[in-house]
């Protein structure tokens, strides 16, 4: 039997430098936390693939395809740190299915200006969905600058805009497996049907031809 192709699903990630963006890519790839002092200062894109399987055992959740589990790979895009030196291209947002709208929950100045990085979003990906992220959830007893109110106040003035919102702590790990678990079936449930094609095996269509020994009903 041939191999199967798992389709990919780009994933970007976008807010402001410093609010954790590489950090959780690194959580996200390795499962590791580089702290302030300890973290190389890099440039340039990068990318991540991890698969998931939507509808099995692996990820818990109520719709069950009818053609079992489908396997999805989401590929994380991180700016590695671009956005310090130069403007991020449009091809950063190309393609993307989803994009992820990271700020800091202890620094309102990353929230408030997440409406020009989601202008840039539905500007250059208009087709991906939106998701909304605040970092640094282990904030040790500290009152957050951001509240739950106003990340929905947020979606609010967005029209709808945002598909889910979570929070995560690159530092603990807390809530990062868990959001990109969900952005994997938000995605497959908004695909579902090309998914299935691209994942089905083609040795399972099969033509019969037509039967050439049926005598023909005319009389001549």
């Amino acid at each position: 039997m041939a191999s199967v192709k798992v389709p990919e699903q780009k994933v970007i990630l976008c807010g402001e430098y410093g609010v954790g963006k590489s950090s959780l890519f690194r959580r996200y790839a390795t499962n590791a936390f580089v702290t302030a002092t300890d973290r190389q200062s890099t440039l340039g894109l990068d990318h991540y693939d991890k698969g998931y399987k939507v509808g099995g055992k692996e990820i818990r959740v109520s719709t069950i395809s009818k053609t079992g589990p489908i396997p999805t790979q989401l590929q994380l895009w991180d700016t590695g740190g671009m956005e310090r030196v130069a403007s991020i291209t449009s091809s950063y947002y190309k393609f993307a299915e989803a994009a992820i709208l990271v700020f800091a929950l202890d620094n309102t100045a990353s929230f408030h200006v997440l409406s020009q990085h989601l202008l840039d979003i539905v500007t250059y990906a208009e087709n991906a969905k939106i998701f909304l992220c605040g970092n640094k959830s282990d904030l040790e007893g500290q009152t957050p600058q951001v509240t739950d109110s106003d990340m929905e106040n947020f979606c609010e003035q967005c029209h709808n805009l945002i598909s889910a919102t979570y929070k995560t702590s690159c530092k603990t790990g807390e809530g990062i497996e868990e959001m990109f678990t969900d952005i994997a079936q938000h995605l497959v449930e908004s695909n579902r049907s090309r998914l299935e094609l691209q994942t089905m095996d083609k040795k399972s269509f099969k033509i019969t031809p037509p039967d050439d020994t049926v005598e023909s009903t005319c009389i001549c």
